[in-house]
């Protein structure tokens, strides 16, 4: 009796112990809210020596936010020195700890192999801990890795519901995704409708991937009364944020006239832009407006550049154009077209 009785002396202490430490913590934390208030506050105004002091004292207390905060000026190289190994030390113990950014952040440096080698594996991991707390880009990062069995067996079913809860949270991504899965029926029932709506609400949001996939719904006149100028309306948006096929479509409407007038000088506008982000078929496409002199001065030194560019970057169409632009064309033409070519090569 006399061994049991301890026994429950010990476990009474224990218990006792434990409320005077829970007291303490519930005494603490409106302290430790206003020391992250005052961290929060100097960091607005730059003020590093200051937040450092509060964050470290609070992060080696076992603040999860602290932690996260602190682990994130490591990463960023603000007000430290730039060091991978302490922005993992502490995004880890704040991710342990529940922290939904730190558990996203730590995501994403094993995604990307920052600070240790890449592991898709450990990414999905620690995505997968962010979107069960709710992080909307974390449940979108899940969706892509189940999606392509990246790090994590394939499962179109489990990326769906990641895709919708991120989806229903904003994530414009995941909104395009979804209207993809909807479109294609892949996971779901193939449903236009609901393509649209997705689409929509992530076009409206400036996804410009987006807004082209909604362009084409209404091309196409799926979900949505067949309609090119809507479709314009759509593909410009995307455009005019440089999205390269955007570029292409709209200066290809433009030539043959779909949804708005016949405008070579337009096409030869956004051929032109798409050119110059390296897009080799739009660079065919402009070189072949020059050789033609459609919307443009006819100029075959710029014909031969932009063919040259384009078949260096594996156009097949553009090999055969550059032999035909230089049949016509003086040895002084060539060799200046040539030169031009070597000063727009990356690194000249």
């Amino acid at each position: 009796m006399l061994f049991v009785r301890s026994l429950l002396v010990l476990i009474a202490l224990a218990l006792g112990q434990d409320g005077a430490q829970h007291a303490a913590r519930a005494k603490d934390a409106p302290v430790a809210a206003e020391a992250l208030e005052q961290a929060t506050t100097a960091l607005d105004k730059s003020d590093y020596a200051t937040a450092l002091r509060l964050l470290r004292e609070l992060a080696d207390q076992g603040n999860a936010r602290a932690q996260f905060k602190l682990g994130k000026l490591y990463d960023d190289g603000r007000g430290v020195a730039q060091s991978d190994a302490e922005a993992l030390k502490w995004y880890r113990l704040s991710a342990e700890q529940g922290e939904a950014d730190a558990a996203y952040n730590l995501g994403v440096m094993h995604f990307i192999g920052q600070g240790m080698a890449k592991d898709d594996a450990e990414a999905a991991k620690w995505f997968g801990k962010a979107a069960e707390l709710g992080d909307a880009d974390a449940e979108y990062n899940l969706a892509v890795m189940l999606d392509r069995g990246q790090g994590v067996p394939t499962n179109a079913a489990e990326a769906l519901k990641w895709y919708m809860k991120a989806a229903e949270q904003g994530n414009a991504d995941a909104q395009n995704n979804l209207g993809l899965e909807y479109e294609d029926g892949r996971a779901v029932p193939q449903d236009y409708d609901e393509a649209v709506k997705w689409f929509r609400k992530s076009a409206e949001l400036g996804y410009a991937a987006a807004q082209l996939n909604l362009a084409r719904m209404y091309d196409k006149g799926r979900g949505v009364p067949q309609d090119d100028a809507e479709a314009v309306t759509w593909i410009r948006k995307a455009a005019e944020q440089g999205f390269v096929l955007a570029q292409n479509t709209l200066a290809a409407w433009y030539k043959i006239g779909k949804g708005v007038a016949q405008d070579h000088a337009e096409a030869a506008k956004w051929f032109g832009k798409a050119a110059e982000q390296g897009d080799a078929d739009a660079q065919n496409n402009l070189g072949a407006i020059y050789g033609e002199g459609q919307g443009v001065p006819r100029d075959m030194i710029r014909a031969y550049t932009w063919f040259s560019l384009a078949a260096t970057a594996g156009n097949q169409s553009a090999a055969k154009n550059l032999d035909i632009a230089a049949q016509h064309m003086t040895a002084d033409e060539i060799a200046e077209a040539k030169r031009r070519v070597t000063e727009a090569r990356p690194g000249n």
